[in-house]
């Protein structure tokens, strides 16, 4: 329970820098290059803490590199077809089409892994669904969804289920405690190497600029990222908790956290809608859990 709380922690934290972000002028592909960069760093030194760089050859294989940098170029992938689908389509759709696809890595724990899944905790994944609408169902500037559109949000849908699918079977498979870092290091700075390539390409194409800021605030985000991702894994590993439980356990306890940080950090006003969906999500919890 604690490393699932942790992780609610963490993420919720990322989501407080970027709302943070947006008000002093951050540039947030600049921002979450040297975050991918910085949380990579962080996981090889906690690797080497433990281990000598003769037993990095040792405890690195073929499938781990391969899982690391397709799970490392997938996270760059949705976090860019996010931020255009937020910005071209509308919060709402976007957040609803980047949650709902949790639905993917628990069709993968239930199907391949054969997890055990009662009346209640059905119950309980459906209302966790209903709590993210609820939840997100209050920009009114969404705007009217082209095919195009549709199909972004469907690669948004289908990027991040991949990407989460693909983390519960390397932490079933592949990662224990020896090379899990190992894994976050590949994985965060494949991505960070993706993120700097799309970078460099848009300075020389447009007008972005490598600001002092967005570095800085950046290399602050990557703290929080690395602990998400470790303790995320933890809690996949944890056998207290079956993945089918994990994933939206931690979707709704965001939104819950988010929520509450948002009220009190940035007197945000919370709508009916939200109210709902906050309520909704505490009884999912609470039925998943049982």
């Amino acid at each position: 329970m604690i490393d699932l709380t942790i992780t609610i922690t963490t993420f919720s934290m990322m989501v407080m820098l970027f709302k943070y972000f947006d008000k002093i002028n951050v540039n947030n592909l600049i921002a979450i290059t040297f975050n991918y960069f910085t949380a990579g760093t962080l996981a090889l030194s906690s690797y080497l803490i433990k281990n000598s760089f003769i037993e990095l050859r040792t405890n690195t294989n073929l499938n781990l590199v391969i899982t690391a940098l397709i799970v490392g170029t997938l996270f760059v992938i949705t976090f860019n077809l996010y931020a255009y689908s937020a910005q071209k389509i509308g919060i709402t759709l976007s957040t609803i089409s980047n949650k709902m696809s949790m639905v993917i890595p628990i069709l993968i724990g239930i199907i391949l892994f054969k997890e055990e899944v009662t009346f209640f905790k059905i119950i309980g994944i459906f209302l966790a669904f209903g709590a993210i609408v609820f939840s997100s169902k209050e920009d009114k500037k969404s705007k009217k969804i082209s095919q195009v559109n549709i199909i972004i949000l469907f690669l948004l849908f289908i990027g991040q289920g991949l990407a989460d699918g693909i983390l519960n079977w390397g932490q079933r498979n592949i990662l224990n405690i020896e090379n899990m870092n190992l894994f976050f290091t590949l994985t965060f700075l494949s991505a960070g190497f993706a993120g700097g390539l799309y970078s460099f390409f848009k300075i020389k194409t447009s007008n972005l600029i490598m600001d002092n800021k967005s570095v800085f605030w950046g290399i602050i985000l990557g703290f929080p990222n690395y602990l998400t991702l470790l303790y995320f894994i933890k809690s996949l590993k944890n056998e207290l908790f079956s993945s089918y439980q994990v994933f939206p356990i931690v979707n709704i306890g965001v939104i819950v956290m988010c929520t509450i940080l948002s009220v009190i950090i940035f007197q945000e006003k919370v709508s009916i809608f939200k109210r709902i969906g906050v309520g909704f999500g505490i009884l999912a919890i609470l039925l998943i859990l049982l």
